[in-house]
């Protein structure tokens, strides 16, 4: 609590005025001259001690929070983002800012938080959905009028950059026909979706969430018009869909699939290709620890991530001399993202294109030393 009294300009017959300055808020009051500002700053001390001179209650950070995460998250996020938020402010922000009134919240204890989390060994991107989550709840303050900033923006890198690259680790050719090998003599029934997996790079939501009517078997093509994840359909991560090419063992492999489905109807048809035993949709996370993880150790291989199986397939095919352009629209990724993370599994520049620069006389097909 401070109470000042001062001149705004100094100088004889300038009035004096009483400043302010109780939990974080501010006001003044134009008061005559310095005997009467002294009278009025005094009286002002003891109304406060007393919790008088209608200042409101501070409001708690949490009380803000659940309004944003109820509110205005579902509004403006995916609902895969909604439900990190909501375990990130759950798990790791709350227990450290929400009984904190918001004026106590401050520049350094935010990066304080982050730092922290850092050295914990977070990795740099998901400390920055932390600083997003205390950034979204401290701006419903803003909007509230109880603060002018928020301490949160303009914090600086939080964390070393990285070094551009996604970091993958996807299957040699060996590996992967080990694995759908593996799948389809012991895990026959879930083959349909490794094979989906490592022919298409779809990733694991969007293959969950196809539905027998984006098949076009005349075609061999895939419309993606959807994505499962956290229990929720929703747009695909690029927000469009795209049409993505079926190999002939794929289409195959999915015409036997749908005709086994018309013969032994899996309880009500629901219209999805991947179903669980009551024929709902399958949770990627249980497919995960159930099928997958048990698929990559029975065929003796290395424990990947569900998601390895996408970069397995763009490897694949860059590493053949695929056109770049090409393999980004069936991943759904602009031709950069695929440049930056893949560039080093592409083969070397064809020497003949390099020779096509030479003079005349060098273009005939010998060795360099046979030249000399």
């Amino acid at each position: 609590m401070a109470v000042t009294i001062r001149q705004k300009i100094k100088g004889k017959g300038n009035p004096w005025w009483v400043f302010i300055n109780h939990r974080g808020q501010r006001t003044s009051r134009k008061i005559g001259d310095k005997a009467a500002a002294e009278i009025v700053a005094s009286r002002i001390r003891a109304k406060l001690q007393l919790g008088g001179f209608g200042f409101k209650e501070i409001p708690t950070f949490k009380q803000y929070a659940d309004n944003w995460i109820k509110i205005t998250v579902p509004a403006t996020c995916r609902p895969s983002t909604a439900k990190d938020y909501q375990d990130i402010l759950r798990i790791h922000v709350l227990p450290v800012f929400g009984d904190s009134k918001v004026t106590d919240i401050t520049r350094a204890k935010i990066k304080n938080f982050l730092y922290g989390k850092i050295n914990e060994g977070k990795a740099r991107s998901t400390v920055n959905h932390y600083k997003a989550v205390i950034t979204g709840v401290l701006n419903e303050f803003i909007d509230a009028g109880i603060i002018l900033a928020n301490p949160a923006h303009r914090l600086g890198k939080i964390g070393k950059a990285k070094d551009g690259k996604e970091a993958i680790n996807p299957l040699t050719r060996n590996e992967l026909d080990k694995l759908l090998h593996t799948a389809r003599i012991d895990f026959s029934r879930h083959y349909p979706l490794f094979l989906l997996l490592a022919r298409t790079g779809l990733r694991i939501g969007e293959a969950l969430a196809l539905k027998w009517d984006d098949i076009d078997f005349n075609a061999r093509s895939i419309n993606i018009e959807r994505t499962f994840s956290k229990g929720r359909v929703g747009a695909p991560k690029s927000g469009r869909s795209r049409s993505v090419d079926m190999s002939r063992q794929l289409t195959d492999t999915l015409w036997k699939l749908k005709e086994q489905r018309v013969v032994i109807p899996i309880n009500k048809d629901s219209g999805w290709v991947f179903t669980n035993d009551k024929g709902g949709l399958i949770d990627s996370d249980n497919w995960r620890r159930r099928i997958f993880n048990e698929v990559l150790k029975k065929a003796g291989l290395r424990k990947i991530r569900i998601h390895d199986m996408r970069h397995t397939y763009a490897t694949l095919r860059l590493s053949k001399g695929d056109n770049v352009v090409d393999v980004a629209n069936q991943l759904g990724d602009n031709q950069k993202v695929v440049l930056d993370i893949y560039s080093h599994w592409m083969p070397g520049k064809k020497k003949d294109e390099v020779d096509a620069l030479d003079d005349p006389e060098y273009k005939k097909e010998v060795t360099w030393h046979e030249s000399k």
